[in-house]
């Protein structure tokens, strides 16, 4: 059986100038830069054995390169384009699933106050978009229009049914206006709400007690009941202490009086 020849490869200066860029550079794939270099031997006047050992490949490869080279020029140096598994979902399943997460959930008869990503599988299933679906497919397929349904919420009843009637009745009350005669200056509209979050404290202590006067007209508290000091401190009430008792601190550290004449 006859060896096939090799086939001829002939550059131009500008093939040339473009693949020995590629052969040496630093940022390219590893794979280009292989089969730039196998065209470039070939292009030398390398037989494919010598390619082979000069690249460290085998020399199918340098065969396979060699030829998608002489008959595609630079295209054929790129991989070809596969198949791969067909898609599951279609472009018209992926438009309702965006849609669906673009309406509110009220507006679906869903009770909820926004989308999340397994609340939105299973209503897409539910409404036979699709026979099965993940939460993290939903949200691949919302991120690439960038679509955060689970980031916006909103009232699950969007209107009762008398909102009008109660509306307008409030409406009025803003305007000084009651079941329509105006409100004269004498008349004022109370609004009360319930403050759900604040409690009402009870006293956990009782109140502390006060002894007997001081001798400068102060108060103390009984033995056994701690008062804690206040900051601001409050302006006191007391009397001044008079010139005729004031307390003198004596060099053993105790307190004396003494009587001013």
């Amino acid at each position: 059986m006859p060896v096939p020849r090799a086939r001829q490869i002939t550059l131009t200066a500008t093939d040339r100038h473009r693949l020995k860029h590629l052969a040496y550079s630093q940022t390219a794939a590893y794979r280009l830069v292989i089969r730039v270099r196998i065209v470039l031997d070939a292009a030398h006047g390398y037989s494919n054995a010598a390619i082979a050992r000069r690249q460290a490949v085998h020399v199918d490869t340098v065969r396979l390169w060699r030829g998608r080279y002489a008959d595609h020029g630079m295209k054929g140096l790129d991989d070809l384009s596969r198949s791969g598994r067909p898609p599951t979902f279609t472009p018209l399943h992926i438009a309702e699933i965006k849609a669906l997460a673009c309406q509110l959930p009220a507006e679906t008869g869903v009770p909820l106050s926004r989308w999340s990503g397994p609340d939105l599988a299973r209503e897409v299933v539910g409404r036979g978009l699709a026979t099965a679906v993940s939460a993290s497919t939903v949200r691949r397929i919302l991120a690439a229009d960038a679509l955060k349904p689970w980031q916006h919420r909103s009232w699950i009843f969007i209107r009762g049914p008398d909102f009008a009637a109660k509306a307008v009745r409030v409406l009025d009350l803003y305007a000084r206006i009651f079941d329509g005669t105006a409100l004269g200056d004498d008349e004022y509209v109370i609004s009360s709400d319930e403050k759900t979050s604040i409690q009402a404290a009870a006293v956990a202590t009782p109140p502390c007690q006060l002894g007997p006067p001081g001798p400068c007209g102060s108060t103390t508290t009984t033995p056994g009941v701690a008062r804690w000091p206040t900051w601001p401190p409050t302006t006191s009430t007391r009397p001044a202490c008079s010139d005729t008792a004031r307390p003198k601190r004596a060099s053993s550290r105790s307190w004396t009086w003494s009587s001013r004449s």
